[in-house]
């Protein structure tokens, strides 16, 4: 998927999200984002990166949240996603479940049974 394919040097992911390349170094420090690197050790980061930092940014800057806080509304944020999409897969199940109910009922009726 190309959101995951790491593919911009640290210079680049900067300039894209508005921080130094420092900020960047700092947040990969204090563990809350983890790009890829080449053989050659090169930081790449990928657009699941970007949006990453982009919250992060949004937490530490403009909630005026820190570090620590940053990290676990994070990975709430990843929780709460992950369970949506638990519910999604569900809602598709229940859904495909009554049609196939009514599939029956309806196979039932037409016999005189």
């Amino acid at each position: 998927m190309f959101q995951d394919e790491p593919c911009f040097a640290i210079s680049v992911a900067a300039r894209i999200v508005g921080v130094h390349a420092q900020t960047l170094r700092h947040y990969e420090r204090a563990g809350l984002i983890w790009p890829s690197r080449t053989r050659g050790r090169q930081r790449l980061y990928s657009m699941a990166d970007i949006e990453r930092i982009r919250r992060l940014r949004t937490l530490i800057e403009d909630m005026g949240v820190n570090l620590a806080g940053a990290e676990v509304a994070l990975k709430l944020m990843a929780r709460v996603e992950e369970l949506e999409g638990e519910v999604a897969a569900l809602t598709e199940t229940v859904a495909l479940l009554r049609r196939q109910q009514r599939g029956r009922e309806n196979d039932g009726r037409g016999r005189g049974c």
